[in-house]
């Protein structure tokens, strides 16, 4: 275990001056909001609502990113491809039901005007919504066939779920002058990085220096949610790049020595603790060190179900790198087999504790307040009503949508996104907040120890609170629909043996 009250910078500064390379480069949340991996906690199109997706380069250096959507059941992939960002370059793109645009399908796909280079090249998308807007449906080969995971096996799965943004390599000379905008405001020849050789030495280690956005937006309803995208620096010292037939690069291939994948983690106290994972043997621990990053001991934030304000609340609570401990083919093991790697429990679709075909629960506890420190008289809340088929307060998939409705039976969505990925915390109070424990004690959580000894408590997850306000007291012909997002707080409890790693 090493002790560390020092910033990153400095710690880099005197690793530098020490000449020990694994304390240079370490995997970081970083709270200025850039880096070299975006992680956006959530998509959907239910509910006639588009997810706005945007990315932005603030360096003057070209890059190749991988754009990879996941849906929410057990994160398999439902589209994936290579886009590259000419220096202060900015991509956008709409995220919307094919219904919705009057097309055959319940799924969901993306369309963009934007001109940034894309492999496969837009003219090689499903179609055109016309006005120059390609769209690309986006696929069930990931959970369907031979790929089958117990889950839905409909189009209707890719309708939510979260998206990730990896860099893969920074790009020079010919490559970074064929990706450049000329004064048409177009890329100069996106035919030359459509068909790049990985071993291109004119590929080199990716940079940081990206920032995204997410809104999930319902034009004709007036609301608009919006978040930052989670941003991860220091994930790789190597280039990553692969072509557009390939699942990789993933979360699972982080590194920042030969061997090695530091992570810098903030402790309960403030203080920043560093943790190093193997990165070499069967299985690698890398993933761990994505998975530091996000461990948080609890989530707090706020909740408002008044009905004198028309108001409503959902919980976002997505598990970024779950599927790299629960999901059978990732881990190699047989569908049902107690293989998952902690700290989860179970693996997508065991059979096993109340678990069952597409679930992968994980017990959670529920501690609800009102605003004047009440709590709920009697047993310890849960989830209310208990979905059909799943333990008592659990969450059960990679993303997860609580609900705050004072409902007899399971709902079937969500109050305020429409989500299908629904589960309900029945409110005793119009207005309070929720400690939702990621560790009970009923079913502790723990992640795999590092090199070092260091122990992470609870399980890896971001999210953010979204409500809704509908006020009725407006004139006639006047949206009355207000909308806000809030970003989940978290604690982080670490131990290393008997003593804490601060």
């Amino acid at each position: 275990m090493k002790r560390n009250n020092l910033t990153t910078s400095v710690v880099a500064g005197l690793a530098a001056i020490a000449g020990i390379a694994s304390t240079a480069n370490a995997v970081e949340l970083n709270p200025d909001g850039t880096g070299q991996v975006l992680v956006y906690p959530y998509y959907t199109v239910n509910k006639n609502q588009q997810t706005i997706v945007s990315v932005v380069n603030t360096t003057n250096i070209a890059k190749a990113v991988k754009v990879r959507f996941l849906e929410g059941h057990n994160s398999r992939e439902v589209l994936d491809f290579n886009l590259f960002l000419s220096e202060y370059d900015v991509w956008t793109a709409s995220v919307f039901a094919l219904t919705d645009a009057g097309l055959t399908g319940d799924g969901a796909a993306i369309t963009t005007t934007d001109k940034s280079c894309t492999a496969p090249n837009k003219s090689d998308w499903t179609g055109s919504l016309g006005t120059g807007r390609p769209y690309q449906v986006f696929l069930p080969y990931a959970y369907t066939g031979a790929h089958e995971d117990s889950g839905p096996t409909t189009d209707a799965r890719t309708r939510e779920g979260h998206i990730e943004l990896i860099s893969m390599a920074d790009l020079n000379g010919a490559l970074r002058t064929a990706v450049t905008h000329t004064s048409a405001g177009t890329p100069a020849n996106c035919a030359v990085v459509q068909s790049i050789d990985p071993s291109n030495s004119l590929l080199v280690a990716p940079t940081g220096g990206l920032f995204g956005a997410g809104g999930v937006v319902n034009v004709a309803q007036g609301t608009f949610f919006t978040y930052n995208a989670d941003a991860i620096d220091g994930f790789t010292i190597i280039p990553l790049f692969s072509d557009t037939s390939s699942l990789t690069p993933s979360l699972a291939q982080a590194n920042t020595a030969p061997g090695v994948a530091t992570a810098y983690v903030f402790g309960a106290a403030g203080q920043l603790i560093r943790s190093d994972y193997s990165t070499t043997g069967a299985p690698s621990n890398a993933i761990d060190a994505v998975s530091a990053v996000f461990m948080s001991n609890n989530l707090f934030n706020e909740y408002n179900v008044d009905s004198s304000v028309g108001s409503n609340t959902d919980w976002v609570v997505t598990f970024p790198t779950k599927r790299f401990y629960v999901d059978n083919e990732i881990l190699g093991v047989d569908l049902g087999d107690p293989g998952a790697i902690q700290p989860f429990r179970f693996t997508f679709g065991e059979d096993a504790a109340g678990n069952g075909d597409g679930l992968s629960c994980t017990q959670i506890e529920i501690a609800q307040y009102d605003r004047e420190e009440g709590r709920p008289v009697g047993p310890a809340p849960g989830f209310s009503p208990p979905p059909p088929g799943q333990p008592a307060s659990s969450l059960c998939k990679e993303v997860n949508v609580i609900s705050f409705l004072n409902v007899a039976t399971a709902p079937s969505e969500s109050g305020v996104l429409g989500s299908k990925l629904v589960t309900n915390v029945k409110p005793f109070a119009a207005a309070g907040w929720l400690r939702l424990g990621m560790n009970p004690a009923a079913q502790p959580h723990s992640s795999r120890a590092s090199i070092d000894g260091d122990v992470y408590a609870g399980l890896p997850a971001t999210g953010f609170e979204a409500v809704n306000y509908i006020n009725t007291n407006v004139s006639a012909g006047v949206l009355s629909n207000y909308s806000g997002l809030f970003r989940h707080r978290a604690s982080r409890a670490c131990t290393n043996g008997a003593t804490a790693c601060s």
